[in-house]
């Protein structure tokens, strides 16, 4: 079992900046492919960013090139999506996932789910 807890979600202003953190627990961290997803109200939940094990690979949905970048510290069990250059269509429901083996963009393929941070952005 893996158990996820996000945390930075928040209103910011357009252009704003936020940084979301997910904490893990149980088991080893570093063996995850962690990837963060949205839902938004009335909308199908989408796929952000994720990252492999090591942090050395990276993906990201094109809503979010350029604006986001997903990091990881597996010394600390932390996954972190850095959310610049926000808009009011980032508006959503932000969760982190977790996945044993290869990234993924699909959120079927990941079995570990945290409760979600809410992400605001005013226009």
């Amino acid at each position: 079992q893996v158990q996820l807890v996000e945390s930075g979600g928040g209103l910011v202003q357009a252009g704003g900046s936020l940084r979301l953190s997910c904490a893990a627990s149980g088991r080893v961290f570093s063996r995850y492919a962690m990837g963060w997803f949205r839902q938004a109200p009335g909308k199908e939940r989408e796929f952000v960013a994720a990252i492999d094990w090591s942090g050395f690979r990276t993906y990201y949905a094109d809503s979010g090139k350029g604006r986001f970048t997903i990091s990881r510290d597996n010394a600390k069990n932390t996954v972190y999506l850095q959310m610049n250059s926000l808009k009011p269509e980032d508006t959503a429901v932000y969760y982190c996932a977790a996945k044993p083996g290869v990234v993924s963009g699909e959120g079927y393929d990941y079995n570990y789910w945290g409760q979600g941070t809410q992400v605001t952005v005013s226009s």
